[in-house]
Formats: structure tokens, sequence, C-alpha cells
């Protein structure tokens, strides 16, 4: 990379945020990371060096995601990517099962915390031509029993592709990617036969090194286990 980018990430403090952002510091990206643990960003800061500035916040707000992205353009003057990553299951599957207020706090992470990445950085990216990122599932592209989980990551999926039509009017891109099941916090037991973090940042890194003439609308990644 011939100069230094920005790129904002949710859910940055673990998982498949966190491991994001340590590849895009080691391929010469600043990145500004939000999330609620504010112990384990500065943590993750404090391995990362001057590349990285935390953002603690809640990402189910507008008004916290507002003044993260104004910390993070202040600091580092420009915003050239944002990946809406952060998200969540539920622990009680199911309609006539399920509980209510876990569905809301489920859509408010999972998809209103996504709409405000997109609403507070598009601003900024079209400024530079810049590039959005929603972490989605193979989840939202199939059918799943009576999975309201999936059917959050369903409206990922169609949303990305109408900002992607959006987007490209004005030369930005927006890219889903959209992993299989990933070993990461998101599970209560571990998979280590499974995707792992450093995967699916791989991915990512691969959607923003393309060249401006190149848009991806979705990368799917699969575990071979």
């Amino acid at each position: 990379m011939t100069e230094s980018k920005t790129l904002f990430i949710t859910g940055a403090s673990t998982g498949i945020g966190a491991a994001t952002a340590r590849m895009a510091v080691e391929t010469g990206w600043k990145v500004g990371l939000m999330a609620r643990s504010e112990d384990k960003l500065d943590a993750l800061c404090a391995e990362l060096g001057a590349a990285a500035l935390a953002l603690p916040g809640d990402a189910t707000r507008l008004d916290a995601q507002e003044a993260a992205i104004a910390r993070l353009t202040d600091h580092f003057g420009q915003l050239d990517a944002a990946f809406a990553n952060a998200g969540k299951g539920l622990n009680t599957p199911g309609t006539e099962a399920g509980d209510p207020e876990e569905w809301r706090r489920m859509i408010d992470l999972n998809i209103m915390a996504l709409l405000y990445t997109a609403r507070v950085s598009l601003p900024h990216l079209r400024k530079t031509r810049g590039h959005l990122l929603l972490t989605g599932s193979v989840a939202g592209k199939v059918a799943i029993p009576g999975s309201i989980y999936g059917a959050t990551k369903w409206f990922v999926h169609g949303y990305g592709a109408n900002m992607a039509q959006e987007m490209r009017e004005w030369g930005g891109r927006c890219t889903v990617i959209a992993p299989g099941m990933v070993n990461t916090p998101f599970f209560s037991e571990p998979k280590p036969d499974k995707l792992m973090p450093e995967d699916v940042a791989s991915t990512v890194l691969f959607a923003l090194s393309q060249p401006e003439r190149a848009a991806i609308p979705e990368i799917t990644l699969m575990p071979t286990g």
C-alpha cells in the first residue's frame, strides 16, 4: 500500500473484528476500533501501537457511532473504509420458544447497528470513494428452519446488494463478507475444525486490496471441516 488508509471496525474487541484489525495494521492501514469492552480495546490498541485508536461505545446507539467516527476522522484525517462487523446470535432459538426481548437486542445489533455504521460512514466514504463492508453469513443465503438469526443476515445480504448499487454511482464499493461457522466467542463452545477469525480477516483485506475498477459485492467462505 503506497499510502496509509483508515478503517473503522465495529465489534472490534474479539473474534473477526480483532483479527481484521491486526491484519489491517500489518498491511499498512490505520484502524479505529469500536466495541463496548473498553479494557479489551485498550489491550488490542496497546498491541497495535499508534496505528490503532480505541473507540469504546455501544454500536446500537447512533450517537455513539457518530461520536466514534468524529473522533476517528479528527485523529487520522479521513475515512477510507468501514466494516460493520458487530453481531450476535440467540441463546434461545425459535419463534414459539424464543425470547422477544432477546430478539430485540439481536435485531438492534445485527440490523440497526449496521445501518448506523453505514449512515455515519457514508458522508466520509463519499469523499474518499471508499468501501463499506458488512458481516453477513451463510445463514443469510440459505433457508434454516425457523432461524430468526438467519433472517437478520438475510437483511444484511439484501441491504448490502442495494448499497453496492447506490455506492457505485459515486465510485464507492460495498462488500458483504459471508462466512460459514467461525471459531469465535460468538459460540459457547470452541469450534476448532471450523473457520478461524484470521480466515475471515484475510477475506476482508482481499476485498479492500482490489483496484478501484474492481468491485466484489459478496464473498462466501466455508470451512473445509
